[in-house]
């Protein structure tokens, strides 16, 4: 096999490969023969064409069987021949492949560019100062009662904004006529809330239980159900109950009713330590994000755009989990995902600039995750999400993420390499 690379760019190379004709011509003998005890020929029975009626009636697929059955071998044997290492599948071109001929082909490979990280012994970054009042704390307690509300029923007047309205309802689309009707039984739906479609609440306030009105709304173009985007919807209701969200009182039976507490003075002495314990992690990640800010900016050479596109799939993956986590099926959701994707373009790149210049410090600085490291994630993990370690850690090898884990790890310890060095100023 002969075989040739050229740089076409700081992490692109091409590589041509030449496959000897004597190769070719024995994979077309052993897919010729492959094709022939299967290959069904008028005149002949199974298995008794001859081979060179099978070599004519099938030369194009035998010839495509071929070129796939050689390539991938001859790629890793040129591969690692020059001593590269591809950071995603090669793609193949310029493919040429015939009896008693050399196969030909050209593979453009991307590889990791050299990176240059700089002096990296200090770095000055920059941190907002945490603020943490009392105004924080108040409205910290109030989602806590909110969260503790309970529904009471209103009889002593009609509905109006804030009020919980159970409804059966039927739903028309008058602009499809072939859709057929919906029909939906016991619909909570909160006045005032904004998943409501234009002028829905105001068809509500005033009702009482047993009202039956009719009426028409136009949804929003971006309403969270996207077949109803931008439809006219002609609905028919019937109110069953109201009710209204009642709040507890902020007291020293509020406090004790969430569970470890003596008194609200002992609550809110613990919302104000989360509080002040969220506002250093936010001030952790500033910091942080200054340094991969900085670190991204020193690289000017282009980076792979496999990398740039494993870190957009990893973010479109990221708002799909986070969707289905609130029971939106991410296709019916209303995201143009190809948009989303180019919003995230630039700072995808960024992204994948830090993570190579952090890991070539981390070779330099011959960082590296330790299995006690792993060990004490998959805890973490298995803490966070309720399941045992065990459960953890396989899930993470079934996945094949053991390597990426390693590899988050070990750039977490380079970033707190980086920061025990740096110079944190307050802005």
């Amino acid at each position: 096999m002969k075989s040739d690379i050229k740089d076409v760019g700081s992490c692109r190379k091409e590589l041509t490969v030449e496959l000897p004709a004597a190769t070719v011509d024995r994979e077309i003998d052993r897919v010729s023969k492959r094709y022939g005890r299967s290959a069904k020929v008028q005149g002949f029975r199974p298995g008794k064409v001859p081979a060179r009626i099978v070599r004519t009636r099938f030369r194009d697929q035998i010839l495509q069987d071929v070129a796939q059955n050689l390539i991938p071998d001859a790629v890793d044997e040129a591969v690692a021949e020059h001593d590269v290492e591809p950071v995603a599948t090669p793609q193949i071109r310029d493919v040429e492949v015939d009896d008693g001929k050399p196969l030909t082909f050209t593979a453009l490979i991307e590889t990791l560019p050299e990176i240059d990280p700089g002096d990296y012994s200090a770095f000055t970054l920059r941190q907002s100062p945490s603020k943490m009042d009392d105004a924080a704390v108040d409205q910290a307690l109030e989602r806590l009662r909110q969260g503790r509300a309970h529904l009471e029923a209103v009889t002593e007047r009609s509905a109006e904004r804030g009020d919980i309205v159970t409804i059966d309802l039927e739903r028309r689309l008058p602009d499809r006529p072939q859709t057929p009707p919906e029909h939906l039984k016991d619909v909570r739906v909160e006045i005032g809330s904004n998943a409501n479609p234009p002028g829905f609440d105001d068809e509500l306030v005033g009702l009482e239980p047993g009202a039956t009105p009719s009426f028409t709304v136009t949804h929003a173009d971006d309403d969270a159900v996207r077949r109803l985007a931008g439809q006219r919807a002609s609905y028919a209701i019937e109110v069953k109950n109201v009710q209204r969200a009642v709040l507890p009182d902020l007291d020293d039976e509020f406090a004790r009713s969430l569970g470890k507490f003596e008194d609200l003075g002992a609550l809110r002495a613990q919302v104000e330590t989360d509080l002040r314990a969220q506002a250093e992690l936010e001030a952790h990640n500033e910091v942080r994000q200054d340094l991969l800010r900085q670190l991204a900016n020193r690289v000017t050479v282009e980076v792979p755009q496999a990398l740039i596109a494993r870190e957009l799939d990893r973010r479109t993956e990221q708002v799909a989990r986070r969707l289905m986590e609130e029971q939106v099926d991410p296709r019916q959701a209303r995201v143009d995902w190809d948009a989303f994707r180019e919003q995230q373009r630039a700072s995808a790149t960024d992204t994948v600039r830090g993570t190579l210049v952090l890991d070539e410090i981390a070779d330099r600085e011959a960082v590296e995750a330790t299995e006690e490291d792993v060990d004490q994630e998959v805890e973490r993990q298995a803490t966070r999400s309720g399941r045992t370690p065990q459960a953890v850690r396989a899930f993470i090898e079934k996945d094949m993420g053991l390597a990426r884990l390693k590899a988050g790890l070990r750039r977490d310890k380079a970033i707190a390499l980086l920061l025990k060095r740096a110079t944190i100023v307050s802005v």
